[in-house]
């Protein structure tokens, strides 16, 4: 039985690798791992990062390890992990981003892709691990040794890569006022020069490079946005915009400083983009079907039964969304966290793209955010989580599983399990990337989402504790 959480990866989360900088991903961590990743790949590598402050340290290890493996490295400096993913799906062998994305400063981690830009399937991670703990890695000759070069003409090429894939003079005409929250990190090298070049009348918080996150916490949850959402409230601005720190999650606030849950965010955009398809204007060669996780809302089946679609769905992780919306020849994908993936730009969960294209559906249809967001299928949603020790997490997993078996409930064990009832579910799930179970929920009114919700959270308590 598959319940999410994988006990044989040794390093591996649910993207790459994260821990604390200096203490656990050290600079001789690092390059190891490069260079056990190098010995694999055998080919170019392309390397970017977000703004922590530790990533030039991570970085110039990483770089090193992959040169002494044989690979030659492309530096694409400090940009948004989806620019990275652009550059390797387009130009190279493979790539590593280093990032620790929405997670607090003290941490950094290392993403690795293959030569489409998608995170690395589970054959490959444990391929590495192998080489990490159980082999030595490729140690070339001094005359083989990788060469290091630069490309910093990646952001330019991205950018316009963006605007090309948006009604560019629609959104110019609307002349919409964005507040833009970077949250300090990768998006402020691209995010307020796209939204300049859309016409948008801007102004920026939080959009100076700082890898201590200053202004706020990098998750763009609606618990650290309270600046953003008062600012557009006080500025009468049409909508606010929020990134993560490697800038692939877009959150946005509609016009009255209302939170817009990625959710809704993600139907939004597959409406339109299943009416494009189906107009036959846009994505020809894509098929119709959108791929997200067992954690999102109904509302994305229901907008795909009103449009011709059909929803395919993962374990929780970008990357697995990816790599089906690839496998299948998707038209559109993502998570409820606001990750929205556009396959023929990137198969990776793309920040820019997403607010573009929330811009061009106001601009096109001439309506404010928050009417268009009341026009979706209606759900309410609740998120907890619940601290848990990584060690106990798969057992802890196991005895939940056991209890919600013996109940007269319809359950999915794709990725933790998710529970049918009351007219609604919840999931359960350990996180990968962190030491917590995370619990979502969803019905048709908010008492019971929270409700079901905390009755998850009690399950995790009870085992937990034994």
């Amino acid at each position: 039985m598959n319940t999410g959480y994988t006990m044989n990866k040794r390093l591996f989360g649910t993207f790459g690798v994260r821990r604390t900088a200096n203490d656990v991903l050290t600079p001789e961590f690092a390059l190891r791992l490069a260079a056990s990743y190098g010995t694999i790949v055998q080919g170019k590598v392309a390397i970017g990062g977000d703004t922590r402050t530790t990533t030039p340290m991570i970085k110039h290890a990483i770089i090193a390890g992959l040169m002494s493996a044989g690979c030659d490295v492309i530096n694409l400096g400090i940009l948004p992990t989806p620019a990275v993913q652009y550059a390797v799906k387009n130009y190279y062998d493979g790539g590593i981003i280093v990032t620790a994305s929405h997670n607090p400063p003290k941490y950094n981690g290392i993403k690795f892709v293959d030569e489409n830009g998608i995170g690395l399937n589970d054959e490959d991670e444990l391929a590495i691990e192998k080489m990490y703990f159980d082999a030595e890695p490729t140690r070339v000759s001094w005359e083989t040794i990788g060469n290091l070069f630069n490309n910093d003409k990646i952001i330019e090429e991205y950018i316009e890569e963006v605007l090309k894939r948006v009604n560019v003079e629609a959104i110019k005409k609307a002349k919409l006022k964005v507040v833009l929250d970077c949250g300090s990190g990768a998006g402020c090298f691209t995010a307020p020069y796209i939204l300049q070049r859309l016409g948008c009348e801007l102004i920026t918080l939080n959009s100076q490079a700082d890898g201590f996150f200053p202004g706020r916490d990098p998750e763009p949850i609606e618990a650290n946005l309270s600046d953003l959402i008062n600012t557009v409230k006080d500025l009468d601005a049409d909508i606010g915009i929020a990134h993560d720190g490697d800038a692939d999650r877009t959150t946005c606030i509609d016009e009255k400083g209302n939170f817009v849950l990625g959710d809704k965010s993600f139907s939004l955009v597959e409406r339109r983009m299943l009416e494009e398809k189906n107009n036959e204007r846009l994505h020809k060669n894509a098929k119709s079907i959108i791929v997200t996780t067992v954690a999102t809302s109904t509302a994305i089946y229901d907008i795909a039964n009103q449009n011709n679609g059909k929803v395919i769905t993962t374990a929780v992780g970008d990357l697995l969304v990816a790599r089906r919306l690839m496998e299948e020849n998707g038209l559109f994908g993502g998570e409820e966290n606001g990750g929205l993936i556009f396959p023929d730009f990137v198969y990776g969960r793309d920040a820019a793209l997403s607010a573009a294209k929330v811009l061009e559906i106001m601009a096109t249809e001439n309506k404010p955010l928050s009417e268009l967001i009341s026009e979706l299928p209606v759900y309410y949603s609740e998120k907890m989580k619940s601290e848990c020790s990584d060690d106990k997490k798969q057992e802890v997993m196991n005895k939940i599983v056991d209890e919600v078996s013996k109940l007269d409930y319809e359950i999915d064990t794709t990725d933790g399990v998710k529970i049918f009832k009351d007219n609604g579910w919840v999931i359960i799930r350990p996180s990968g990337t962190e030491p917590i179970f995370r619990c979502f929920s969803e019905n048709d009114s908010q008492e019971k989402a929270t409700k079901m919700a905390k009755w998850g959270i009690s399950l995790i308590e009870k085992f937990k504790n034994e």
